[in-house]
């Protein structure tokens, strides 16, 4: 019986060291810090707090005799966004950086369709806006190790931007059956 107290305390010493000790991946219990790649906080950033770059709006009908314009060219900031990215670099071995930013927009593209049915929204018309964005920057590519180095030339980059939109329609019962009649024959 003493052996086997004496064996178990000493199992209980080595237990307690090994999960109390550094090399324990969970020995912090919940509070375990977890590696996560930088670029995880910025897509989920994106994806929390600009919601409405993917979304199409549903706007009120069209009234009679008024032909809609679109009113909205894309941001600055979004703009960017559609931009690619800046290549990710380490600090003094190799660094990217934008400077200088100018825009132009151009609209290409002001059409809307004829109405149809778009599930969860109804009959509605789509109205296509499309955009060409070209920015002009200063890219500047840097090191400091090993051998310092600075590059800095004037860039142009194109973007395409979609802003389309629904306009709901106002109609009433019986064209909505004929619209649906419609989908069912083709």
């Amino acid at each position: 019986m003493k052996a086997w107290t004496r064996l178990v305390s000493r199992g209980g010493v080595f237990l307690a060291l090994v999960f109390l000790g550094g090399c324990n991946p969970l020995g912090m219990g919940f509070f375990t810090p977890i590696c996560i790649q930088p670029w995880v906080a910025e897509r989920m950033e994106e994806k929390m707090c600009i919601k409405n770059d993917y979304r199409t709006p549903v706007m009120p009908p069209i009234p009679a005799g008024y032909r809609p314009v679109c009113e909205d060219p894309p941001d600055k900031a979004a703009i960017l966004r559609a931009m690619p990215r800046v290549a990710r670099g380490v600090p003094y071995f190799y660094e990217e950086f934008r400077d200088n930013i100018e825009f132009t927009i151009e609209k290409l593209v002001d059409v809307i369709d004829p109405p149809r049915f778009f599930p969860l929204v109804g009959p509605a018309q789509l109205h296509h806006c499309h955009y060409k964005c070209t920015i002009y920057f200063d890219e500047t590519r840097q090191s400091g190790y090993p051998f310092p180095f600075r590059c800095k030339a004037r860039r142009v980059e194109v973007v395409y931007i979609d802003k389309d939109h629904l306009h709901l329609c106002a109609s009433t019962p019986e064209a909505r059956q004929a619209m649906t009649l419609e989908m069912i024959a083709n």
